[in-house]
């Protein structure tokens, strides 16, 4: 998959594409149908997208609320056939431009683009002035077909990112896969930690959370990906996500143990996937009792990935 950072500099291999445009946090199962509807033979498969999400532009102060960095994004579409990627800088200058500025410039001048897929709800340009219902007569205007999606309905209601935020907040994972159409992942490089997880016979492999939106705390049965390097593959594990109260951390990450697993993961980028929620976070007396527990833990995310 090739990525766009400017629609300046577009190739000419990668011009005339069929694209779908939205933020795609998450690629939900409702975004992977709007790039289905993008698929046009003899056309190169896009999707445009913006970074960083144009709400983190607007309220840079808010809470941490997406469910995917951008590499976890790129990396998700391009399982799904993506050939280009344009990720364009949401910056004062895009957030300026009108919505017949951002149709003309952007995706048929500069992307060169024959083809836009939109959901149905879909904004754009300074204010959200444009609509899917005006990008169908600028397309007209300026050169590429639309098409517009129907939001896609789940078993209670539209799929959205917002309902998979909420079924993660209530430590509902299997819901949020519902939704999402694979399990909820949090990806990113194993960062060094204070090593107590191997003094205790569980060591584990630390990830950040920065940025994301942070699901609820506590002990999960997990998936995880290693995703380069001589340990490349998928293995089973048990990840406690918090601030792990006996130690007081002073914020949340995440700290998944792999099963039948050993090696070195340090700066490995990993793929963890939340698969059931077990328990919620815990202070021990003492690291026996810790230790007892996380035995306890590991048999019962032993027992949930067996049944999933």
């Amino acid at each position: 998959m090739r990525i766009l950072r400017d629609p300046q500099y577009t190739r000419r291999e990668d011009r005339g594409a069929s694209a779908a445009i939205g933020n795609f946090d998450g690629v939900h199962r409702g975004h992977r149908h709007v790039i289905d509807l993008a698929r046009r033979l003899g056309a190169p498969l896009g999707v445009v997208t913006f970074e960083p999400h144009p709400r983190e532009f607007f309220a840079p102060a808010a809470p941490p609320f997406r469910l995917m960095n951008s590499a976890a994004r790129a990396h998700r579409l391009e399982k799904l056939g993506v050939e280009v990627l344009a990720e364009l800088p949401f910056d004062a200058r895009m957030a300026a431009l009108s919505a017949e500025d951002f149709a003309r410039i952007v995706l048929a001048e500069g992307l060169g683009l024959s083809h836009v897929v939109v959901g149905a709800d879909f904004c754009f340009g300074k204010g959200r002035t444009g609509t899917a219902a005006s990008l169908r007569e600028l397309g007209a205007r300026y050169g590429f077909d639309v098409t517009v999606a129907e939001l896609l309905e789940g078993a209670d209601g539209a799929v959205s990112s917002t309902a998979i935020r909420a079924a993660l907040s209530e430590g509902r994972p299997r819901d949020a896969a519902g939704m999402l159409g694979h399990w909820h992942r949090i990806e990113g490089p194993v960062l060094h930690g204070d090593k107590r997880g191997r003094e205790l016979g569980y060591p584990t492999a630390n990830m950040a959370l920065d940025g994301l939106h942070v699901p609820r705390l506590g002990v999960y049965a997990v998936l995880v990906d290693v995703l380069e390097g001589p340990h490349r593959g998928t293995y089973q594990g048990v990840a406690n996500l918090g601030i792990r109260p006996m130690f007081e951390r002073a914020t949340p990450n995440l700290e998944t143990f792999l099963f039948d697993f050993k090696g070195d993961l340090y700066g490995r980028p990993l793929s963890v996937g939340l698969v059931a929620w077990l328990r919620g976070e815990m202070k021990f007396d003492g690291l026996d009792a810790l230790i007892v527990q996380m035995d306890r833990d590991s048999t019962q995310a032993r027992e949930a990935l067996a049944r999933s």
